[in-house]
Order: C-alpha cells, then sequence, then structure tokens
C-alpha cells in the first residue's frame, strides 16, 4: 500500500480527485471540447500528443496543486509520458497531487443491464510498471443501465477481483461500476449497487482498504453506509453527464462524498484561450468543485 502520509490524505483530504483519463475512443470528444476539431490530427500519435499537450497545461496551471486536488487519474499514455521533462506522476507528486491511474480496457456489451469490462490479459504488467513510476492506485470502470440484481452482483464481484490483484501490488483500487444517471431505474440500482458492495466489503479479508467512484445517487445519503465502511478510504463521485452546476449541487446533498470529474472539470476550458484565461477558466472550476466536495447543504 503507500505510505501512510499518501493514505492519509486520500481518507482525510480537503478537495476532491481530478479525471484526466480520458482515452481511445472518448479523446477527439475531449479535444473538440477543447477546441480541437478532428481535422487537426491525421493519426492516433498526433491525436493522443495533442490531448497530452491539453493535460500538461492542466497539470503545470498554477491553480492545479495539492491545495484543493488531491489526486489526479491518469490515461496509461500520459502516465508514461513527461510533463515539464518529469515522469507525468513525478510532475504531479511534486505538486501534493496523488497519482492514479485508468487500468480498464473497454466495456463488453450490454447483458443483463451492465457493461462488465473487457478482459485486461496484461494487467498485472501495466501495474508493475504504474508501482514503479510511483502511481499510488488504479481506476477501473464498468456501467449500469438497469437494476438486474444478477447484473450488477457481476459487475460489483469482478471489480473487486480486479481491485484484489490491485492491492497484491501494494496500489489503491478506486472501484467504480457507474450507475446510469439516464437510467430510468436509476434509483433502483442505486440502491442494489450499495448492497452488492457492503456484501463485498465485508467479505475482504486482511487490512485491504478501497476506494469507491460512483455515481451521484439519485436519493441524497443513500451511500452513507460505504461512505462510513471501515474497509472504504473514500467515496468519490463522477459526473456522469451532469454540467458542472448541476454535477456540484448534486454532490454538495452527499455529505463525505468528494469529486472526481472530468467533464464537469475540463468543460469551459478552449485550446484558444490565453494563458491567463486558461488558468482563470480552471480555477474557478476547481473552487467550484472543491466547495461541492468539503461544503455540503443541508
Amino acid at each position: 500500500m503507500p505510505d501512510t502520509a499518501t493514505l492519509e490524505r486520500l481518507r482525510t483530504g480537503q478537495g476532491f480527485i481530478a479525471a484526466l483519463d480520458q482515452s481511445g475512443g472518448s479523446t477527439p470528444k475531449a479535444l473538440k471540447g477543447y477546441g480541437i476539431e478532428a481535422d487537426a490530427f491525421s493519426n492516433d500519435e498526433e491525436m493522443f500528443g495533442l490531448i497530452h499537450a491539453m493535460r500538461t497545461r492542466i497539470i503545470t496551471s498554477p491553480c492545479f496543486n495539492g491545495e484543493k486536488v488531491l489526486g489526479a487519474i491518469l490515461f496509461e499514455r500520459t502516465m508514461d509520458g513527461q510533463v515539464d521533462g518529469k515522469p507525468t506522476p513525478q510532475a504531479l507528486a511534486e505538486r501534493g497531487v496523488v497519482p492514479f491511474i485508468k487500468i480498464d480496457k473497454g466495456l463488453e456489451d450490454e447483458a443483463n443491464g451492465v457493461q462488465m469490462m473487457k478482459p485486461m490479459p496484461e494487467l498485472d504488467a501495466l501495474l508493475s510498471r504504474a508501482s514503479a513510476l510511483g502511481v499510488a492506485g488504479t481506476k477501473e470502470r464498468s456501467v449500469i443501465n438497469l437494476a438486474n440484481r444478477e447484473g450488477i452482483a457481476a459487475i460489483v464481484k469482478q471489480q473487486f477481483e480486479v481491485g484484489q490483484q490491485v492491492l497484491a501490488h501494494g496500489m489503491v483500487p478506486i472501484i467504480e461500476p457507474e450507475v446510469n444517471i439516464k437510467s430510468p431505474e436509476r434509483a433502483q440500482a442505486d440502491e442494489i449497487l450499495r448492497d452488492e458492495i457492503l456484501q463485498a466489503l465485508d467479505a475482504m479479508t486482511g487490512d485491504d482498504k478501497v476506494m469507491l467512484k460512483l455515481s451521484i445517487p439519485a436519493k441524497p445519503g443513500l451511500f452513507d453506509a460505504l461512505i462510513d465502511h471501515p474497509r472504504v478510504l473514500r467515496v468519490v463521485a463522477l459526473s456522469g453527464g451532469f454540467a458542472r452546476p448541476e454535477a456540484c449541487a448534486e454532490l454538495a446533498k452527499n455529505r463525505g462524498m468528494i469529486a472526481s470529474f472530468s467533464r464537469a472539470l475540463l468543460e469551459d476550458l478552449r485550446f484558444q484561450m490565453s494563458e491567463d484565461e486558461f488558468n482563470a477558466s480552471l480555477g474557478e472550476a476547481i473552487d467550484e468543485i472543491a466547495r461541492a466536495s468539503t461544503v455540503k447543504t443541508a
């Protein structure tokens, strides 16, 4: 596991975790949102070069530091790249930001109302490389579209199996079974997911702890039992398609839950901005998300 100080920071730190982990399929959309159209690149190398430049601009911004950003989730190529001439995880750590890496390789087709993670045959090699670079933890995403207990149980089982593989490498898994916020059965799916996760947490052995990344529940406070569970370092929230104002308003209704936003963090940033404009916009987003993570409404 990471050192005691890092674990304590993740457990109690005031702030949120930035998700900078858009991968191959979502990269063109992320670049378009940033103001870079598809005709600006002609192959994957150019595309990933542009997204790395965007992430470098974010990471090196004066407002992106450990004061309000506890951690950052990276895409594998970003982890392997450099920021200011240093490996990206090292550059983050020097800014007081704990580095994580996205490890899932996409989703299977839907079955039983859910989309499981695709197989990850090279996971052990990736975890060894990430650990050597100073990465403290991982994130692995699957998706729940319907309140199907069999499907949700399978999602949770797979997530915790992968989590055990991560723990064996001395890293902290962020377990992310996302409930689709557009699901017609969202509230019921939230409840089934909570109960299945509680069972999985209670079945853990030893001293291991995990983090959970969940959609903001339809019913505020529904995940309180997860937040209070001794096996859980932290429960973080994905924005799930909410624009930042709505995501922050919903998050603020849930005590003990902090943000791990991607689109809601980056939605106002544009390639064409001057450095002053970019830093001001990013700073406003960080302030708003950190406030929703720490100042809760009744």
